[in-house]
């Protein structure tokens, strides 16, 4: 019985990340491939700078300006604020 639950429950972690990868096609026009956006979105780090926020660890180009654009919100200027990110997280949790 636990194994048709693992099966079911991985199916159903793949379909939600599929899902995800359309509605992020969709979102950005299909201008670009799944493939690019999750290359991307890897690309997309930063780094806590103690006791003052994150600062982007990732160079900017026309895909982060796509996804900054369409989702509202910015991380690749400069340090992000500790309350900056919370609210952006607060924004996403909506």
């Amino acid at each position: 019985m636990k194994t048709i639950t693992r099966i079911k429950a991985h199916f159903l972690t793949c379909f939600i990340a599929l899902l995800i990868y359309r509605i992020l096609e969709n979102k950005l026009d299909y201008k670009y491939t799944n493939t690019q956006i999750i290359e991307k979105l890897r690309e997309m780090t930063v780094y806590e700078e103690k006791g003052s926020g994150y600062s982007p660890a990732y160079v900017r180009d026309d895909l982060t300006d796509y996804l900054h654009e369409i989702f509202g919100f910015r991380t690749d200027y400069e340090i992000n604020t500790y309350e900056n990110f919370k609210k952006i997280f607060d924004k996403i949790k909506k």
